[in-house]
């Protein structure tokens, strides 16, 4: 599963690049938007939401649990030092989706003990989208955290995320997470849509290649 990640640069802001996402076939969009205003933000989220019905695809917003409420979205996202899931969990209820991110074992643990549907860990690499970001996994640091998860029989979905490229998608499969969420490295390339498919179409592929390895 490919999770976009909204972006603003010289050539998209924060609604068309989840469009253009969208159109290359993404189904899950997070509408991230740091140090706006969440008016704005729910303004931003009623549109998204709209393209979001057209494509039957899942918005989840970044933070700001009160604008799902508003905007109808499918749920938040919730960094580390944001809300914890189990306030948001109670403001929301249980038909809302609730993720939220980890960087370490011990920040899974928390958070499966919080409730969250899924796991965001990274980052992968350093990425200029986080400002205060935490220690880089690399793949190593992946590897480590997911045996430990099958070691204790967690089966929350965990995505990785921060700073990944095309070429890294089939190693960091491998490690076992779930999904895949991105973000920069989609906006820069020259056909956003295009890229969009590519990954999908990668993603997909090293996923049945995991399932087809467990039987």
């Amino acid at each position: 599963m490919l999770q976009f990640i909204t972006h603003k640069n010289e050539k998209y802001d924060y609604l068309s690049s989840g469009i253009e996402a969208l159109k290359g076939g993404c189904r899950w969009i997070q509408l991230r938007m740091k140090d706006i205003p969440e008016e704005i933000v729910i303004e931003t989220a009623l549109q998204l939401k709209k393209y979001c019905q057209e494509y039957n695809a899942t918005l989840i917003i970044d933070d700001h649990v009160q604008a799902v409420l508003e905007s109808g979205a499918d749920g938040v996202h919730l960094g580390k030092n944001d809300a914890p899931p189990s306030e948001a969990r109670k403001i929301l209820g249980e038909k809302y989706i609730i993720g939220g991110t980890a960087n370490t074992f011990e920040d899974i643990e928390h958070l499966i003990k919080e409730g969250v549907d899924y796991i965001g860990l990274g980052p992968f690499r350093y990425t200029e989208t986080k400002k205060n970001l935490s220690p880089i996994l690399g793949i190593d640091g992946y590897k480590k955290i997911l045996s430990a998860c099958q070691e204790k029989g967690y089966t929350t979905p965990i995505v990785a995320i921060g700073g990944i490229g095309r070429n890294d998608i089939p190693e960091i499969m491998s490690t076992g997470v779930a999904g895949i969420a991105m973000s920069g490295s989609i906006l820069r390339a020259e056909n956003p849509q295009a890229e969009t498919q590519l990954i999908i179409n990668l993603i997909n592929k090293y996923r049945n290649e995991q399932v087809s390895n467990r039987r």
